[in-house]
């Protein structure tokens, strides 16, 4: 009996002696936003490290410089170049058969990162998902990266974020920052917001007092606007892109697959460039650039003045960004001063227009006529609907969704906006410590 108790004994310490020892690694649970369409976490891991190496094909220039000078932020800045005989590698590789134009898949195992696509677009958002995988700080020499396989496309053509920076200017350096947040999360388009009534924020080279006048403010609201009484900042507050600013923000977005949409307000939010240019008005006085938050009645008055004042601008407008579309406004147009305008009146009158609302349309759809014939689109808030919808114009539907089932059924294009749902500068909760927002909170 001991003698058979002796025998198993050593019979199990030989297996155990014998049998492989694994190594331990505590890997980090997959998580990437957006979420993938289709993500599987199979077993085992991929070890990154100065040895690994990396590999993109000609198609895929943006998304595989943009891999590389992550690579060098975390201190890899030499790795090697992939051959077909070794193991433990990068690669981007094209491949026509992907379906969509954004799509890609990827293959995660202990030999290789495979990442397949048909486009460069394609391949930078799927960098952006394995970037998703990597720690954010890393002071290790090897990073385990769990084993997976995804099968991505976006599930919308136009995936965006708006940016005011007529009532809160912000310098080029954060700009970028925004831009390289919007990437991380694969969004393809940046609507930039350059003109209102508290700034004119772009240099439009012929009309230099947008510059000098436009661009600044004497001083700005502190507080929320139901504050009473309303206090103020007595600070001059402002500033302006220049043209090569612009340009290198182009340069910067288009270089993660983000085409930049600007806007230019008309026919309502106009007074900062009615204080530059008073003969735009229609109220026959000099106004200052607004000093606080809300609609105004000042409005670019239907005359000669103004229409050559715009399709100037956006002559140089259309002439920097390549963009398919301009954003032109629209929204929050009072009425006020053209129904007291002698003008505004006799240009409804010749133009057999039947009220306020019918030139409010002549303005979008001369300007969508105007920028057809620069070989652009306009896009503008749903308030456009009112008094007849432009033939080819997007819609962009803040008020609600009603503005965007109504130009759908008309066949136009639209964007969901809905300040239910997506206004960042509305409370988030009613936590009493939220900082100071514009608009409820909904829930």
């Amino acid at each position: 009996m001991l003698q058979r108790i002796l025998l198993i004994t050593i019979l199990i310490l030989t297996v155990l002696s014998c049998t492989k020892t694994t190594r331990h690694v505590d890997l980090k649970s997959p998580s990437i936003i957006p979420a993938p369409q289709s993500l599987q976490v199979n077993d085992g891991y991929f070890t990154f490290h100065e040895n690994t190496s990396f590999r993109f094909d000609p198609e895929f220039p943006m998304a595989g410089k943009f891999l590389l000078d992550h690579f060098d932020k975390m201190g890899f800045d030499e790795l090697n170049d992939y051959d077909d005989k070794e193991d433990n590698y990068i690669y981007l590789k094209f491949n026509e058969e992907i379906d969509s134009t954004e799509g890609y898949r990827m293959k995660i195992d202990p030999e290789r990162i495979l990442i397949h696509a048909r486009t460069d677009a394609g391949a930078f958002y799927a960098v952006q998902s394995l970037i998703q995988l990597f720690p954010i700080l890393n002071d290790k020499d090897e990073i385990h990266l769990p084993a997976l396989t995804i099968e991505d496309e976006p599930r919308f053509k136009y995936r965006g974020m708006h940016l005011d920076v007529s009532r809160h200017m912000f310098p080029v350096a954060f700009i970028k920052k925004y831009i390289d947040a919007m990437a991380m999360l694969k969004m393809n388009n940046f609507h930039w917001h350059l003109t209102d009534d508290q700034g004119w924020r772009i240099e439009i080279k012929q009309y230099s007092k947008l510059q000098e006048v436009a661009a600044y403010r004497d001083s700005t609201l502190l507080g929320h606007y139901n504050d009473t009484p309303h206090k103020y900042n007595t600070t001059r507050y402002g500033g302006y892109y220049t043209q090569d600013e612009v340009r290198e923000v182009i340069a910067f977005a288009k270089a993660r697959h983000i085409n930049i949409i600007p806007e230019i307000e008309l026919p309502g939010h106009a007074q900062a460039a009615i204080a530059a240019y008073p003969e735009l008005g229609c109220a026959n006085k000099d106004v200052n650039v607004a000093t606080e938050w809300g609609v105004f009645d000042n409005i670019y008055c239907p005359n000669p003045e103004t229409f050559e004042f715009l399709e100037n601008v956006l002559d140089e407008v259309a002439a920097l960004f390549p963009s398919p579309y301009i954003h032109i406004g629209g929204d929050e147009a009072p009425k006020t001063q053209w129904k007291q305008s002698v003008i505004a009146q006799r240009f409804i009158k010749e133009n057999g227009l039947k009220d306020e609302y019918e030139l409010q349309s002549y303005f979008i759809k001369h300007f969508e006529k105007y920028l057809a014939s620069k070989g652009k689109k306009i896009i503008g808030w749903d308030e456009i609907l009112e008094g007849g919808l432009a033939k080819d114009a997007t819609v962009m539907s803040w008020r609600g969704m009603q503005g965007a089932i109504d130009a759908a059924k008309k066949g136009n294009d639209v964007i969901m906006t809905p300040t239910s749902h997506c206004y960042f500068d509305y409370y988030q909760s009613d936590d009493e410590n939220e900082p100071l927002a514009i608009g409820g909170f909904y829930h």
